[in-house]
């Protein structure tokens, strides 16, 4: 939880053209905060760089001497952002656990069957499984 709460701190304070608010960022708006400061730069150096497997973000990593500092900047951001989207996402099962325990003990586990639960639960579950269900981009 503690590199979590690194990611995330890192991630807000390298953004600028990225809303305050942001604790995580989806694969969605991670592209839109990319292609406003980015969008010159990939259609410079990333033309040939397809969407799938991050192509366009090693392209950008790797030719970050000459694309411009505000893409630098989101990019590092963004990356932050997503990472702690992930590590988020992994860690709600563990800090959910006595909330499903209490709330989902009957629901059987698998195809996000206890994340359902949870979900319509949320007025009861705890403050910290809200907080990990919201920052994993669950809800």
């Amino acid at each position: 939880m503690r590199k979590l709460s690194i990611l995330i701190a890192a991630g807000i304070m390298a953004m600028s053209a990225i809303p305050v608010s942001a604790q995580t960022v989806g694969f969605a708006d991670a592209i839109k905060i990319l292609a406003n400061s980015c969008g010159k730069d990939i259609n410079t150096y990333c033309k040939k760089a397809n969407l799938g497997n991050n192509e366009i973000g090693l392209c950008l990593q790797e030719n970050q001497s000459k694309i411009s500092a505000q893409c630098n900047t989101d990019r590092v951001a963004v990356t932050a952002l997503l990472e702690a989207r992930f590590l988020a996402q992994a860690a709600v099962p563990e800090l959910c656990n006595r909330d499903i325990q209490q709330y989902c003990k009957l629901v059987k586990p698998g195809n996000g069957n206890q994340l359902r639960c949870i979900l319509k639960a949320q007025k009861v579950v705890s403050k910290k499984c809200n907080e990990a269900i919201d920052l994993a981009g669950f809800r």
